[in-house]
């Protein structure tokens, strides 16, 4: 594939959403304007009206008719991109943990040619998770020891959902994102293998997520299924079930 240099590499920031309500609007506002014409929010099959004010104020948006998961918006962002002719998309989550205005620190190692895939990490220097549980953080922590065991690579925050990507990854021929069983936490954590496996530079890039103080609705990952669901294609892939 011919890759566009870094002047010419156009950037699409994905939000994925469902029913985030009031804080979905809060992180669009607080989208930096240069991305602003380059926003796309997947919906994730919303029934709570949230969407409506960006459709009644021009912003892109794909609606998926039922709630099919991260990895269905994934899917949804990349197939708008390549139809589009992005280079790199970007992803980052609707519910206000993630800041808008760190979109350029995941960008700027692709556009330096230093990564094909850039990952947040709450835990390196300069990443900040203010009241993120105990059983969370050491979940995340196990998981992450886990994906580095199985990969043999070296992160530090395997769970962190807001990433960048560099499309020419997915022109693979080893990577097959349209498979229907990718379309909850998988994908994530499927391209992550893959980007490894395939000796893709990936780097960390510090980032800041800030948990509510109450501790309630934290997180949508539901505990056993969830962490199933993220740890499942390592297993799958290990085991050859998958490709």
């Amino acid at each position: 594939n011919i890759m566009n240099t870094p002047a010419e590499s156009k950037i699409l920031v994905t939000i994925l959403t469902y029913n985030e309500g009031e804080k979905l609007r809060e992180v669009v506002n607080r989208v930096p304007g240069r991305y602003r014409n380059d926003l796309l929010i997947v919906d994730d099959g919303s029934t709570d009206g949230s969407i409506d004010f960006l459709r009644q104020a021009g912003y892109k948006v794909i609606s998926h008719r039922e709630n099919l998961g991260v990895g269905a918006g994934i899917r949804s962002a990349f197939g708008f991109a390549r139809r589009y002719e992005y280079d790199i998309v970007v992803i980052m989550a609707g519910n206000g943990k993630m800041q808008p205005d760190e979109i350029s620190r995941l960008v700027e190692p692709i556009l330096n040619g230093e990564a094909d895939y850039v990952q947040g990490s709450r835990f390196i220097e300069g990443g900040k998770c203010p009241n993120l549980p105990f059983k969370r953080r050491m979940g995340i922590k196990i998981l992450t020891w886990y994906a580095n065991h199985v990969l043999g690579f070296n992160g530090t925050d395997i769970s962190c959902g807001f990433r960048a990507y560099h499309l020419h990854i997915i022109d693979d021929p080893g990577i097959d994102i349209q498979q229907r069983w990718l379309n909850k936490y998988e994908m994530e954590y499927y391209l992550h293998y893959k980007a490894v496996k395939g000796g893709y530079k990936i780097i960390e890039v510090p980032i800041s997520m800030t948990y509510a103080e109450t501790k309630k609705d934290y997180t949508k990952i539901r505990p056993v299924v969830g962490w199933w669901s993220m740890i499942r294609p390592w297993v799958l892939l290990q085991l050859g079930l998958k490709k």
